[in-house]
């Protein structure tokens, strides 16, 4: 990793990405670079510096540190005199040799440790729940109740909302809202508790209630159903029904096919006998 990693110098970001889903990091620090201007101390400096800045919580990460190359006399002379250094830092620091294996086996151990740790300490955490409540499939969103004074109450999720969310001085809107109770069957269910035009409904509890005279639409069969009890408007009465039968006559076309008949009346057809010539 080289310094401006966090700011996507390089390979940072993709490294850097594949480095938050680990649960715990190892820095291999090179003991053997030949660079004048590098020694392992600075750079490990300079990776926590762009763990930082990447992410914070990189930072709080478990992690040991490995001092590689090893194997070569003036990297091993490096190690032992960087060692304590990182020590003091409060790391758990491994020399090791990946061309070699030297070291590899107590590096690997350690590894195993950090991470049976931390899903250890995973486990112990008391994991959310998340429950599911599905919808009864016969809710219909909303209660209607009859009150003693004679009005009536909605109450429901979906018709309080939409009464907030209606500007009741827009006529459309206003017609838009009595749609939307229509359809979801508030109308429906007023009436059937008995409520008549001009009765008071309340929509919500309390201060937040959005109160109104009522006036039935034509989906609620305001027009049919508000008779006396008992009847629909919709049937017709007996005393409804015409009594006088049907007047059959001829039109202009049927008349026309009758010339040859002598009738008095082309209106009403007749064949004339010969005795009422």
């Amino acid at each position: 990793m080289i310094p401006g990693a966090s700011q996507g110098k390089g390979l940072g970001l993709q490294f850097l990405r594949h480095v938050e889903r680990c649960a715990a990091l190892v820095h291999v620090l090179d003991c053997g670079t030949l660079e004048t201007e590098r020694d392992p101390v600075r750079d490990f400096e300079v990776i926590e510096d762009e763990l930082e800045n990447y992410a914070e919580d990189l930072s709080t990460r478990p992690r040991i540190i490995a001092l590689n190359k090893v194997d070569l006399p003036d990297a091993k002379a490096m190690a032992d005199m960087v060692e304590p250094t990182l020590k003091k830092m409060g790391y758990e620091v491994y020399q090791i040799s990946a061309a070699s294996r030297i070291g590899l086996d107590q590096l690997l151990y350690a590894m195993a440790k950090l991470v049976a740790e931390h899903r250890k300490q995973e486990s112990a955490q008391e994991k959310v729940k998340i429950v599911l409540r599905p919808t009864p499939i016969d809710d219909v969103g909303f209660k209607t109740m009859a009150n003693d004074d004679g009005s009536f109450t909605v109450i429901g999720s979906r018709p309080e909302r939409w009464v907030h969310q209606t500007n009741f001085s827009n006529a459309e809107a206003v017609g838009y809202l009595a749609d939307r109770l229509a359809s979801l069957g508030v109308e429906k269910e007023l009436f059937r508790l008995g409520a008549k035009q001009g009765d008071e409904v309340r929509i919500g509890l309390g201060d937040d209630a959005v109160v109104f005279d009522w006036e039935p639409t034509i989906e609620a069969g305001a027009e049919l159903l508000s008779g006396p009890r008992g009847d629909d408007m919709r049937i017709p009465r007996g005393w409804e029904k015409f009594d006088e039968e049907a007047i059959d006559q001829l039109d202009d076309e049927e008349l026309a096919q009758q010339w040859e008949y002598k009738v008095e009346d082309p209106t009403d057809p007749g064949v004339e006998m010969e005795e009422q010539r």
